[in-house]
C-alpha cells in the first residue's frame, strides 16, 4: 500500500521577525477581546439597577466600539506582514511569496 499524501509532515519556514509580529498582534487581539467582554459584562450588570442604566448603556457603546478594533488589528497585522514579506523578497533570490496564515486574531 502506498503512503497517503497526508502522512508526510508539513514543514513551514517562518522568519523570526514574522513570528514576533504575529505574536504581538495576537496579544493585542486577545487583550481587545478581553476588554470587549469586560465592557459588556459590566454594562449588563449595570442594567439591573435603574440608577446605573445610563452608565451601562455607555459600557455597551464602548464595547461595540471595541468590536470595531478587532478588524483594525487584523488589517494592521496583514499590512505589516505584507511589508515585511515584500522587503525580504527584495533581499533574497526570487521565490514564491510566503502566504499569510488564516489565524483569526
Amino acid at each position: 500500500m502506498k503512503n497517503a499524501p497526508d502522512s508526510t509532515p508539513m514543514v513551514i519556514h517562518v522568519g523570526r521577525e514574522e513570528l514576533v509580529i504575529r505574536r504581538r498582534y495576537e496579544v493585542a487581539s486577545i487583550a481587545n477581546d478581553a476588554l470587549v467582554a469586560l465592557w459588556f459584562v459590566t454594562g449588563s450588570i449595570m442594567f439591573f439597577s435603574e440608577e446605573w442604566t445610563t452608565a451601562g448603556t455607555w459600557c455597551f457603546l464602548i464595547g461595540s466600539i471595541e468590536l470595531l478594533i478587532r478588524p483594525a488589528i487584523r488589517l494592521s497585522r496583514h499590512l505589516h506582514l505584507q511589508r515585511v514579506h515584500s522587503r525580504t523578497l527584495w533581499s533574497r533570490s526570487p521565490a514564491a511569496p510566503p502566504t499569510d496564515s488564516s489565524q483569526d486574531y
